[in-house]
């Protein structure tokens, strides 16, 4: 599975652990920005990470802002993301089970490094259902239309 990673400066040192972490466990994360904790824009940074997703470079995106809450707004405005922001295990093994979440999201400032590696680690060994899930998330995109 291949996975880009993307932060604003909030999220910047929770992104570094994560590229750590897991080139620690063979799991390669490519790594989309930011670069420093210099101040940058949330919306650039999911529109970057978004667009990587629908066009298939990557298998799964994972955002990081101050509180995850801009970013997930930023990155569900893309017709065909559904990012979710996971902040408890059952959370993280929903988001996947029933909505086949695309992108996942975290606080860099809200939430503890240890807690964000096993929601991830949750999320990624689970699996979408399908059935009746798979009917509302084709629903998803016809809303608004």
């Amino acid at each position: 599975m291949k996975v880009a990673i993307a932060s604003d400066h909030g999220g910047f040192i929770l992104k570094e652990y994560l590229l750590n972490h897991y080139k620690k466990q063979n799991v390669i994360l490519e790594d989309l920005g930011t670069y420093s904790e210099e101040s940058c824009d949330y919306p650039l940074i999911a529109d970057t990470l978004c667009r990587y997703v629908l066009n298939k470079q990557c298998d799964l995106g994972i955002l990081i802002c101050g509180t995850g809450i801009g970013i997930s707004i930023a990155a569900n405005r893309h017709k065909g993301i559904r990012a979710a922001l996971l902040y408890d295990n059952e959370v993280a093994h929903l988001a996947r089970e029933h909505n086949n979440a695309n992108v996942v999201v975290f606080g860099g400032r809200t939430q503890k490094k240890e807690d964000v590696v096993r929601y991830l680690d949750t999320f990624l060994d689970a699996s979408f259902e399908g059935g009746r899930h798979q009917r509302r998330i084709d629903e998803l995109d016809k809303v608004g239309e």
